[in-house]
């Protein structure tokens, strides 16, 4: 009632001269029912009413309150009468708009939840408010959230919460048709909170509590506000808008699947036994005792399992595909003492069937996993990759794999994607010392006769500072890609050696006796045999990770290299709750290039989860679209020497979420995204109107068979100059016995 005098007080005596507005702030919070029954939904609508509509509806409807809350409270709610409803009905010039921590939720009574749901969706709750209230005019007063009363002046989640609720307000603006004419941060300084008094900050501005000035210093929270402010909102950046264009030729189009579907069950046609048919009683085969036919050799063909794998790779119209062998079960005791030769042979047919169809096989030797590393048993049991004898292990795999596979395979990965994140800095160590080994192995005992190529491929997902003005973030950031693929990556494409912030991190940390980590040093000999064991530069990225330097969540932040993991909660994410962010797949492969040359780049796995339930998976669609389209423009506009992608993974049945292929009820069935995909290889890219016409000439099939031949040139001449002399001599009796029949005639 007070309200209502007040703005016909200002209606009937200051707006004509003033022409003014006046309205009332409310504060609410929103929220979901915990299951989408009708119960529920009824009691978020009695949520918003005991909360929002008490006020709201007696002033933007009919001047009562909700009947939600005449039906709970009775005789505990006042009546209005129709002159008192008539004279509070229509007193607000526009809708204004509280929605923040404090006042929204924190405050508010836990009955008024009704056992339901709340969230931060701004945009929801306006949509509702639009409806409700029949369209209103809405002015946003007070908005935001707060940080630790720690946190100084990279407030970077302040940032990404009010990034939030102005896209929210935008979205409500542009798709939901919200007149929403304003906006407000909340607030401009940092001061006592309500009940929370000073444990946590909400300003732009940072107060010092403890200083006599108390002097106000600008947040990074200012600067993103203030370009926000300059732009009017989010306008499209040019760097993110899609490019045309193709790749080159001979870019290798791939797909993964990190463990191929091995059945080396026999075929029907190897089995020797003779059966009769008992036609008359048991309709079934009869094995006859002491009969046996001719053992015939196994063929490629009796593995049934290849043929479907195949015909499913076909498919897609890949160029690549890319599978890692099992070293615990190719050498079971981690040596040639046993050999599974059934396996072996598998592999081969499976490379050589791969090559059949002009699809080129990339295998790596070993690719850690949780069980034992996926190490034979009697070197995981011994210190895995902290004993030094796993690595001559390794070598002598490896020479296994190049003598019983290189004829079919000529793109090798001797590691794929060591986890920097289980591993000691002594097993980082020995593990860089194997593969280059195995490297210089094939480099001199086997390139020249096979012709390969070989490195090795490290998981590199993208770091970005929290706050982009930051230059402490910026710090944290280049500390994280350092830690993460910088330690094995600097020794391999760059100087041989460490990053020189890890060590000099590793020293800091050390001094201080918070930490004892010991970072190796290489010998100049080791560093020697290190640096440049790499053909190409072979990385799996999946997504973004944003980092801070200012400790907000103890949860997530890492005492050891003393960063915060920040969530952009604006980003599109996953079921899984990773980041789709396809510029970071730019950025990585231009850091590549500025960190170590014009090195040739395959980018070996790329992708995202998704639901299983879900008929169209558009959000892989997405993914792959725009990161690929990322990929070309690191190759078109950055000169990123770019020469193959793959996408992650082959199917449900080896990476449950991640294939191309769902796999129920013991078939395969292609999703949308993966015809989406075999467009874009078809396509080689995004060709417009304006692409010019890129002609590649036409490719050689491979012939695994031939390289028998091609490394036996000596023997074929000889066997050649048999042959020859002996038709030859063939030719001279012939005709000589012809004359001495006709003389003796």
């Amino acid at each position: 009632q007070a309200h209502a005098k007040v703005w016909h007080l200002y209606n009937d005596h200051f707006r004509p001269a003033q022409r003014g507005k006046v309205s009332i702030a409310l504060s609410s919070h929103w929220i979901k029912p915990q299951r989408m029954t009708e119960k529920n939904i009824k009691e978020c609508q009695k949520s918003l009413d005991f909360v929002l509509g008490w006020f709201a509806k007696p002033i933007f409807i009919d001047g009562d309150y909700p009947e939600s809350m005449r039906n709970n409270l009775s005789s505990l709610l006042p009546e209005f009468s129709e002159a008192e409803k008539k004279y509070i009905k229509g007193t607000a010039d526009f809708f204004a708009l509280s929605f923040g921590a404090t006042l929204s939720f924190q405050l508010l009574d836990s009955h008024m939840k009704f056992q339901q749901l709340e969230s931060i969706s701004l945009r929801q709750l306006l949509y509702w408010i639009n409806s409700e209230y029949n369209n209103p005019q809405i002015f946003i007063v007070e908005n935001s959230w707060f940080v630790s009363g720690t946190t100084k002046r990279d407030d970077a989640k302040y940032i990404y919460y009010l990034k939030k609720f102005i896209m929210e307000t935008l979205k409500a603006i542009r798709y939901d048709g919200v007149n929403v004419f304003g906006y407000t941060v909340w607030s401009l300084l940092d001061g006592f909170e309500w009940h929370r008094g000073y444990s946590i900050r909400r300003g732009l501005f940072y107060v010092d509590f403890q200083s006599h000035d108390k002097k106000l210093v600008p947040k990074s929270s200012v600067l993103f506000y203030q370009k926000l402010i300059e732009k009017n909102g989010f306008p499209p950046l040019p760097e993110n808008q899609p490019i045309e264009g193709i790749f080159p030729c001979g870019f290798a189009w791939g797909i993964v699947d990190n463990y191929i579907q091995v059945d080396t069950t026999p075929a029907q046609f190897l089995d020797s036994s003779v059966y009769v048919w008992d036609v008359h009683q048991t309709k079934k085969l009869i094995k006859v005792d002491g009969v046996y036919a001719l053992k015939r050799k196994r063929h490629c063909v009796d593995f049934a399992a290849i043929r479907l794998q195949i015909s499913l790779l076909q498919e897609m119209h890949v160029t690549h595909f890319h599978f890692s062998l099992k070293w615990s079960l190719i050498l079971p005791l981690g040596n040639l003492s046993l050999i599974n030769h059934t396996l072996v042979h598998y592999y081969q047919c499976f490379a050589s069937e791969l090559l059949r169809v002009n699809i080129t096989p990339v295998v790596a030797l070993w690719q850690p996993m949780i069980e034992n590393q996926e190490l034979p048993v009697s070197l995981a049991k011994y210190g895995a990759w902290e004993n030094t004898e796993t690595v001559q292990a390794f070598v002598e795999y490896a020479r296994f794999c190049f003598t019983s596979l290189g004829d079919h395979v000529k793109f090798w990965i001797t590691m794929n994607e060591p986890s920097v994140k289980n591993l000691t800095y002594t097993a980082g160590h020995n593990l860089l010392k194997a593969h280059a080994k195995v490297w210089h192995l094939y480099d001199k005992e086997f390139r020249r006769s096979q012709k390969g190529k070989i490195s090795i491929a490290l998981q590199a997902d993208w770091v970005e500072p929290a706050c982009p003005f930051s230059r402490n973030d910026q710090e944290v950031a280049d500390r994280i890609l350092e830690f993460d693929i910088g330690w094995l990556a600097e020794p391999i494409f760059g100087n041989g050696d460490y990053p020189e912030v890890m060590r000099a991190w590793l020293h800091r940390i050390n001094s201080v006796d918070l930490y004892n980590f010991h970072l190796p040093y290489f010998s100049e000999d080791e560093k020697k045999l290190i640096q440049g064991s790499f053909d190409f530069f072979a990385l799996s990225h999946y997504t973004t990770t944003l980092v801070g330097s200012e400790k907000e969540d103890a949860v997530k932040y890492d005492h050891y290299l003393e960063v915060q993991m920040i969530n952009d909660i604006t980003w599109l994410h996953s079921p899984s709750r990773v980041a789709v962010v396809p510029w970071g797949l730019r950025k990585l492969l231009k850091w590549v290039k500025s960190k170590y040359g014009d090195v040739p780049v395959y980018v070996m796995a790329n992708g995202i989860d998704d639901d299983q339930n879900m008929v169209h998976d558009k959000l892989r669609v997405y993914y792959i679209q725009n990161y690929i389209n990322e990929a070309l423009k690191a190759y078109t506009l950055d000169n990123v020497n770019l020469q193959g992608y793959f996408v992650y993974s082959f199917n449900d049945k080896t990476a449950p979420k991640y294939g191309l292929y769902s796999y129920v009820a013991n078939q395969y069935e292609p999703k949308p995204s993966l015809k989406h995909y075999r467009e874009i290889i078809d396509n080689n890219g995004f060709p417009g109107p304006e692409t010019p016409e890129l002609l590649c000439p036409e490719e050689v099939a491979l012939c695994p068979e031939c390289h028998f031949f091609r490394t036996r040139k000596s023997l074929l001449a000889f066997i050649s100059f048999i042959f020859v002399a002996f038709i030859v001599t063939l030719f001279f009796i012939t005709y000589y016995s012809k004359r001495i029949e006709r003389r003796y005639k």
